[in-house]
This record gives C-alpha cells, sequence and structure tokens, in this order.
C-alpha cells in the first residue's frame, strides 16, 4: 500500500497511525523549489530564499509543501493558478524531509502533503514520532515547549 492509500485509510478512520507515518518515510515525495529570483522576476514564494524548499507558514508552524506524484503537484499549481509554468522539484524520501530538513529550520516546521486535493492531503506536523524530539513542539526540549 502506498502513502495515498495510507492518507485515504486514515481519514475514513480505519487507518493506522504507526503505518502512515511509515509509509511517509518510506515515499519517495516531490517537493517543489523556489524559482530562482532572476529567472523568476519576484523571487520566490512568501517566506523562501530563492532556489530553497517551497514552503508556507501558517500557525506558527513552517511547513514543506510535498506530493506523492507529479498529478499532485499538478492539482497544486492549477489551484493557485499557476499551471502555465514549469514547476521544478526534488524527489525526496519522507524520511530525508523530517530527519534532515525540519532540524535546519528556525522554528517549529512540518511537512505538508498533497494540500491541493481536498480529501488526499495530510499534515504530518512536528511532534514527536514524526520530526526528531528536538525539533518536536510537544515535548520539553523541543522547537516550542
Amino acid at each position: 500500500m502506498g502513502l495515498p492509500d495510507e492518507i485515504a485509510d486514515f481519514r475514513e478512520g480505519r487507518g493506522n497511525p504507526g503505518r502512515l507515518v511509515g509509509e511517509f518515510r518510506r515515499a519517495t515525495l516531490l517537493v517543489p523549489v523556489t524559482r530562482d529570483a532572476a529567472a523568476a522576476g519576484d523571487g520566490a514564494g512568501a517566506g523562501d530564499a530563492a532556489g530553497g524548499l517551497m514552503s508556507a507558514g501558517s500557525g506558527g508552524i513552517r511547513w514543506f509543501y510535498a506530493f506523492t506524484g507529479e498529478e499532485a503537484l499538478f492539482r497544486f499549481a492549477r489551484a493557485r493558478g499557476e499551471d502555465g509554468r514549469e514547476w521544478p522539484y526534488l524527489a525526496v524520501l519522507g524520511a530525508r524531509l523530517v530527519d534532515a530538513v525540519v532540524p535546519q529550520v528556525d522554528g517549529p516546521a512540518g511537512v505538508a502533503v498533497n494540500v491541493a486535493d481536498q480529501d488526499g492531503s495530510m499534515l504530518f506536523p512536528p511532534v514527536a514520532g514524526i520530526v526528531p524530539d528536538a525539533c518536536a513542539v510537544d515535548i520539553a526540549g523541543g522547537a516550542v515547549a
């Protein structure tokens, strides 16, 4: 079973949290890269450095966008009204996002998967069991106590 199936099961109340997180960590996700400031003319998305991983801030958390396939990434581009341009991306393991990228962020960070899919999206927040303990907001010593 792949990550989209695990997300569907979880959203329908049939999922197992441990299995969902395990599948997320094993999944190869497409993570959009912000456009080069010179090529874009206006720089990167809000809060992003040009050429970095695309993310957005909400509720004091930096959310990295990640997609389970090109179709999901295209739906995101279309929802933003930007489906007419090229969307460069990196293929990254979910584990690499939370174990290597999240600790580099100044403040709490998580991963938002397939955010344009109303029934197929899932947030992986900065909590113990998903991100490294030093970055978890729900334990002492984490990004936010």
